[in-house]
């Protein structure tokens, strides 16, 4: 990063990295990504990166990265027990706090995406389990 908090550069598993930092996997492109996709060719592992992808947007000065806040958790869920470990670890938070973690209805209701009606749309659908639980807790904890 230089001064002003903007990506230098962008390096797929450096053997001695630049900086502490990763990308965490997640992405929002605009309209171009299909035309920048089709200008990718495999990489040296026989593999199209999503490093070769940022690294365009890079290139064209239209690369945005955000660091992200402590407190938010990353896992690399590439093998069964690194999946497992990050399961654990959302159902400890989860259990512990009460609260569900990237609950998409919450979410939405919440950042205003959608109203108390729509909500009770997804209430409604899951009202035989805990989630649609959680959903009618959402709403009256919020004016319901």
């Amino acid at each position: 990063f230089n001064e002003h908090g903007e990506a230098l550069s962008i390096e797929e598993k450096p053997i001695n990295p630049k900086s502490s930092y990763i990308i965490p996997g997640l992405y929002f492109y605009d309209n171009n990504v299909c035309n920048y996709a089709k200008m990718i060719s495999p990489s040296d592992r026989g593999e199209f990166e999503i490093t070769s992808l940022n690294n365009i947007y890079l290139e064209k000065n239209q690369l945005n990265v955000e660091i992200l806040d402590r407190g938010l958790t990353w896992f690399d869920t590439g093998t069964f027990e690194s999946l497992n470990n990050a399961s654990d670890f959302i159902r400890i938070i989860q259990d512990r706090s009460g609260n569900k973690i990237a609950c998409i209805e919450e979410i939405a209701y919440l950042s205003k995406f959608i109203n108390k009606n729509q909500l009770e749309i997804s209430i409604e659908k899951y009202k035989k389990s805990q989630y649609g639980d959680y959903l009618k807790k959402i709403k009256n904890k919020n004016n319901g």
